[in-house]
This record gives structure tokens, sequence and C-alpha cells, in this order.
């Protein structure tokens, strides 16, 4: 008789099997929950208590069916960027690629600079955040090129990793359970937060993952109609892990720095500043190693998205393989290295970057790049029977909807924070 495995031998093999099974959802995850997310959220908790909590969990719903949309297309259908070139010609979609493409690039800017401000608090300041961020910007060049199981084995460690990080710093923060209640229930407060709520839509229904999704579920093997069902389950599990964490970020915020008087985040290290005050030392080198890590994670899928949609929109069949996507990787993740320059020109510090970044995404590439995905799941040419139901439709709908107003009502607002010095 062989050698039976031993229990750990087991479980190890178990999560292997089921990271291998639903790990797509933990990129997609990733890739929105970078610093950007860690930052607005605790925004919204300073700013507005627990009156955004509800946007949270809207926001996560709302991402889920984006996914599931994207994943159907995918299965069903074309890349969403290929589906965009077949319909409007090379030369419009390649302008839609290259558009969508600079919101991928501020979103770099933002994070190589939070990585930078993270690893600068950690070593005690005795290295500033520019050079940190140009080496973080190699570093994440090095790791984007790797090949995807790898990608996509990180992911799922770091999320997870995240999601107990940061209950463990809200666990003693002892939030009043009755506002946390009612702060899941939208109320007219909310009127007076459509920036915040943007920036939180715009970071959790991630366009650059509508696009990702239809393109990376071939790396899961998923191909037909009983594959749907795969994608749906790992969309929840990975998305509940990322709504979870955010919420525990926003009550962290509203428990502990609201009542402290922060009525903004005035540093990167706020958070931890406040948290050091009452919880201890430990609570701010978990916060910022957190988002440390998270910022580092969302780099790399976010920055595949050019590099897969532009080649696309050119008529170029590219994977991560091919010569036309590493080319194009490399180009668009450099910009990483002009993070410095473009906080001091702007004289934006670490934090408004980390926030205003994702929120420009929210307010400019969210409302088209759903637009499209709504067309292509609808188109009968594409999708055939597999096209969206009118239930679907009047569900997904509302994700357009809702993309386009906060759109309106908080471009304006966004625009002179960003022009005005930051938050």
């Amino acid at each position: 008789m062989g050698a039976t495995n031993s229990v750990p031998e087991q479980i190890a093999d178990e999560l292997s099997k089921a990271v291998r099974e639903y790990g797509l959802a933990f990129v997609m995850v990733a890739s929105y929950f970078g610093s950007g997310s860690v930052f607005i959220a605790s925004q919204a908790g300073v700013m507005h208590g627990y009156t955004l909590l509800w946007a949270v969990v809207g926001a996560v719903l709302l991402g889920i069916m984006a996914q599931d949309m994207s994943a159907r297309l995918g299965i069903h259908g074309e890349p969403l960027m290929v589906f965009v070139r077949r319909k409007l010609g090379r030369v419009p979609a390649t302008g839609i690629a290259v558009f969508l493409s600079i919101g991928c690039i501020a979103w770099c800017l933002g994070l190589v600079a939070a990585v930078g401000a993270g690893v600068s608090f950690l070593t005690g300041g005795t290295i500033a955040w520019q050079p940190v961020a140009i080496v973080t910007t190699v570093l994440a060049i090095g790791v984007g090129l790797l090949d995807y199981q790898r990608i996509e084995q990180l992911m799922v460690v770091m999320m997870v990793s995240l999601m107990v990080l940061y209950l463990v710093v809200a666990g003693p923060s002892n939030p009043d359970l009755g506002a946390v209640a009612l702060g899941f229930v939208p109320t007219s407060d909310a009127l007076g937060a459509l920036t915040i709520a943007a920036g939180l839509l715009g970071t959790t229904a991630l366009w650059p993952n509508f696009f990702l999704e239809s393109i990376l579920v071939e790396e899961k093997g998923w191909a037909d109609e009983s594959d749907v069902s795969n994608a749906r389950r790992d969309l929840t599990i990975g998305f509940t892990v990322g709504g979870i964490t955010t919420v525990a970020i926003l009550i962290v915020a509203a428990a502990i720095l609201r009542p402290m008087g922060y009525t903004e985040l005035e540093s990167f290290i706020t958070p931890g500043e406040a948290l050091v005050e009452v919880l201890g030392t430990w609570a701010m080198v978990l916060f910022v190693a957190g988002v440390t890590v998270a910022a580092f994670n969302s780099i790399i899928p976010i920055m595949w998205t050019p590099a897969y949609i532009v080649p696309q929109a050119m008529d170029i069949d590219v994977d991560q393989g091919t010569r036309a996507f590493k080319l194009v990787f490399v180009a668009v993740t450099a910009t990483g290295f002009a993070s410095p320059l473009v906080s001091h020109l702007l004289d934006l510090q670490v934090v408004d970057m980390v926030i205003l970044f994702p929120t420009y995404n929210g307010i400019f590439g969210l409302p088209l790049a759903a637009l499209l995905l709504y067309w292509a799941v609808n188109d009968r040419e594409t999708m055939g029977q597999h096209r969206n139901t009118t239930a679907l439709n009047v569900v997904n709908a509302f994700l357009v909807l809702l993309a386009f107003i906060l759109a309106v009502f908080a471009a304006q607002d966004f625009l002179e924070v960003l022009f005005g010095g930051g938050f």
C-alpha cells in the first residue's frame, strides 16, 4: 500500500486545488484593493462616519454583477476589447484603449507612491518615499512578467492575509454597533458624500477588470455554460473577502479617527498615527504594512490591462507570453518612475494621489467601460442565446446608470481637489 499524505499535506493539497479552481476573482479583487481602496475607505469613515457602509456593500454587489457580465462575455463570446474593435473598427477602438490606459497610468503613479511611503515609514524614515517608488516600479515590471498561475497564487495569499490583518485591527476599535447597522442603509446624509461614494464605486467595480475577466477566463479553462456557475462562485468568494476588508477599514476610521477630531487624512500615515494612540504601535505597523502590500498587489493586474487592450484594439492577438504584451506592459508600468515628479508638479501628497487617481477612474473610466460591457453582453451576434435576460438587464443597467450619475455629480469636486493641491 502506498503511503498516505499527512494531514498538513492533505490540507495543502486541498488549498492548492481551491486556488487553481477559484483564484481568478482574487486577481480581480487584488487589482481593486490597492492603497486607493484603503484610503478611500478610511477617508469615508473620517469624513462621514458609518454613513457610507451601504456604498461599500453596493459597490461589491455592482462589482460582482459587472464581473459576471465580463466572465459570461469571455466564456460565450470574446474579450471585451476584441468586441469593441470588431464593432467600431481599429481607430476608434485604439482611441478608447489609449484613453482608458491613461487611467491605468494614473493608478500606477499613486500605487508606487503608496508603496514608497509605506516602506519609508516602516524603515523609520531613513529612506524617502521617492527612491522607493523607483525601485517599486522596477519590481512591479519584473513580477508582472511572471506566468499567470504564479501571480494568481500570490494574489490569493495576499488578499486573505490582508483581510485577517485589517480584521485584527478593527476588532479592538469598539465601534457603535447601532450606528454601524444604520450605516448600511442609505440616507439623505449621503448626498454630501458623492465624491467619496464615486471613489468607493470606482475602486471596487474596477473597470480594468471588465476587460481582464473576459480575457483570463481562458486561463481557468472556463469555456462553456457549465463553467458560468464556477465563475460566479469564484466571484462571490473573492469579492466577499474584499468587501469585508473594506468594511473593516471604514469602521476603524469611523470608530477611532473621527471621534479624535480628524476631518480628513492629513498624511499617508494619519490612520496609523491615530491607531497608535488607541490600540498601540502594533496596529500602526499592521495598517501600514497592509497598505504597502495592497498597493503593490494592485499594480500588476491594473497594468496588465493596457498590455492586453491596446494590442487587441489594433487587431494584434496577444497573451502574456507575446512580445507585444511584454513591450506595452513594460512601457506603461515604467511611467511609475514619474510618480515623484507628478507629486511635485501638482503639489499632491501621497495620500492625495492614492485617493484621487482611483476616483478619476471612477468618474471617467468606469462609465465608458460599463457602457461597452453592457453593449457586449446584449449583442445577439456575440452572445447568441446567452445574451442578457430582461432580469439581468434591469440589474446590470443599474451599474451603468449609477456610474454615469456619480460621474456627473462628482466631476467638478474632483477637478477642484486635483488642481487645488489635494484634500
